[in-house]
């Protein structure tokens, strides 16, 4: 099978920026975290947990999501608080890069 017989709905490649962070939160849960900014998902951000592999693509809006980020890094409501708390400084407001 060649990569001809594939239907791509796009195929892009751009210059991204990640920052990978690690640290302990007040409750000590420990998280590993990359952070890509991209010009790609309407100016949200991917942010993977490098120890689970779950990622997400996160602005503002999702961060005051109820259960969320509970559900998508599977975190109990105290650790994904935290990780809320934090994220709310690196996400910032989306910026529409697409239009």
């Amino acid at each position: 099978m060649s990569a001809n017989s594939f239907d791509f709905l796009y195929d892009h490649t751009e210059e991204t920026k990640t920052r990978f962070v690690c640290f302990i939160s007040p409750s000590l849960e420990r998280f590993d975290l990359a952070v890509t900014t991209t010009s790609r998902f309407y100016g949200k951000t991917l942010v993977t947990d490098i120890q689970s592999g779950r990622t997400a693509i996160l602005g503002p809006d999702d961060l005051d999501e109820p259960g969320y980020l509970e559900h998508v890094y599977r975190l109990s409501e105290e650790a994904a608080d935290e990780l809320r708390q934090f994220l709310v400084e690196v996400v910032g407001m989306v910026n529409f890069t697409d239009i």
